[in-house]
Order: structure tokens, then sequence, then C-alpha cells
């Protein structure tokens, strides 16, 4: 087992009816999600509407997140911005208030060539003392963490210590965990979304879980099916899996994140502009999806 893996969960963002956060709901879905046995808590990602939150607010969230989480599971803290000066009073804030780690996707927007992505790295890496994760999501930001980036940085930085890749390239995937564990064994590659069978197949440590939010009970089979080698378990699990995220894709993600959770008790208001909640007809066709799938009959209703 890696330093880092499991299932880390990715809890949403509530807002009150103002559009203020709901710090109250908010560490009652951290506290959800550990009782669900999830083995980290990473927040705020962009399930938890990081783009759309002030400094204050990330701030914030990762203090009550690591409030809640104690000693139980190690918290990470996003910490993405376009420049790399604010990436950096972002990550020192997440160290001063006891977060493990910090994980940051490319810089948005500059669409930096290698030289500047591994300098911006080696600068985040070098101003905290706690662990670092980089986020690989190049159909969105125009730029990816590469295997040869990979290396690089494994070699450069001494608390380098993984990727969470949204990049759904099983190539770029295998090479990265093959390249990184060949000069650090305890390397941490892990898919952005629950897509554990190929992942853990070729040596993933896990995956970042937004549906442990939803499905909890299926994620957990799927993780552990996975580390006992159970490949027939596995793949079927893997297949309601990847039906599950492609409901919540096609209806509205992140926004059908809170609306299968408020579907299943466990309501956290709405989103902020610019995305928009679910209307009449999207939220039928996820409640409908939802029974197919069996995640109305087999999943936790309410917050206990």
């Amino acid at each position: 087992m890696n330093h880092w893996g499991g299932v880390l969960g990715a809890p949403v963002t509530p807002f009150d009816a103002e559009g203020g956060i709901d710090t109250a709901l908010f560490e009652r879905n951290v506290e959800f999600l550990l009782a669900q046995g999830v083995d980290g808590i990473t927040v705020p990602l962009h399930t938890g509407e990081s783009p759309s939150l002030s400094v204050a607010e990330r701030k914030r969230l990762a203090a009550a997140a690591v409030e809640v989480a104690g000693d139980r599971v190690p918290v990470l803290v996003h910490a993405s911005m376009p420049g790399t000066t604010a990436v950096i009073d972002l990550a020192r804030h997440a160290e001063t208030v006891g977060a493990s780690a910090v994980i940051s996707v490319t810089p948005y927007h500059w669409r930096p060539p290698h030289n500047a992505l591994a300098a911006h790295y080696r600068a985040l890496c070098g101003a905290v003392g706690i662990d670092v994760f980089a986020y690989n999501f190049p159909s969105r930001l125009g730029v990816a963490i590469t295997p040869e980036l990979v290396e690089e940085l494994v070699d450069a930085c001494g608390n380098f210590v993984g990727v969470k890749d949204a990049s759904y390239d099983m190539q770029s995937f295998t090479e990265c965990v093959r390249r990184g564990c060949a000069r650090r064994p305890a390397f941490a590659m892990l898919p952005g979304v629950e897509y554990l069978v190929p992942a853990m197949a070729v040596g993933g440590a896990g995956c970042f879980s937004p549906s442990s939010a939803i499905a909890p009970r299926l994620v957990r089979r799927l993780y552990a099916a996975c580390v006992g080698g159970d490949w027939e378990v596995a793949r079927a699990c893997q297949f309601r899996m990847s039906g599950l995220w492609h409901l919540l894709r096609e209806t509205g993600y992140p926004a059908s994140v809170k609306a299968a959770m408020a579907i299943l008790g466990r309501p956290t208001g709405g989103v902020r502009l610019p995305l928009l909640d679910l209307d009449g007809d999207q939220r039928t066709r996820l409640r409908v999806g939802l029974e197919s799938l069996g995640i109305l009959d087999e999943e936790p209703v309410g917050w206990n």
C-alpha cells in the first residue's frame, strides 16, 4: 500500500438561502464521508465549486475540514489559482491549519510550457513542508502533467508525492505509474473519479471520489475488490460506478451531485453561478437513473 491511497472523499460546498457557505452543514458532510470509511478528505475540489469560492471561503473550508477530520484521516487542500504566488498562499495556509497535503492543478489560463510548469511545481514544493500532489486535467486546461514531468519533479522535490489524473488517458496514466514508482515506490497515481479497475490494475493507489457522497457503499466495495484482486466482483462494481458517473455528467455535473444527495436525504443547497441547478426534467432523469442503478435501494438515506 502506498503512503497515499484509498478512497479520497471530495465533499460538496453547501450554501444557505442567502448564498453563503453553511459551515455546519459542510462539517456534517465531512463527518458523513468519514463515517462511510473514506481514507482521506480533499477540499474544496471542483465538485466543491472551488472556482466560485473566494480565497477567504476556501481557507475557511480547509480549516473546517482539518478540524472535523482530526487524527482520523489526512486532509488534502486544493490550492489552485492562475498564479504561482497565489497558489503558494493557499498552500501555506493549508499547512498552517494542519492539512497533510495540498493538490494543485496546472495553472488556469496561462497554459505554461514544460519548463514553466516544472518551475511552478518546484516553487510550490519548496514553499511548504507538507506533501504536494499535481492535478492533471489537460482537456480543460490545455497542458498536461506528462510522464517526463513526473520524473523530473520526483527527482527534484522530496515532497512531490503523487498526481490526481483527470486525463482519462490510460497510456499516460500507466507511464506515470511506471516512471514515478521506479524512482519512488510510494509515488501515488490516482484517477480523478472512481475508475479503479483500470487504475489499480497497473499500480494506481486508489481514487478521488466525488461519488462517495452518493454511493459510498458501492465505492468501498469496488475499492475492496480491487485491493483483494477479485476482478470479477470489481468489474461488476466498476460498470455500475461508470454508469453513475455518466449519469451525473449527463444531468449536469457537479450540480447533479448535490441533486443526488438531496434525493438521498442529504440536501446541501443549490450551486453558485455560473453553474445552474438541475431543472425538473434533469432531476427526474437523475432519480430514474439512480433507481435503475440500485443506488436508492442500497445506499444510506439521510445523514446518519
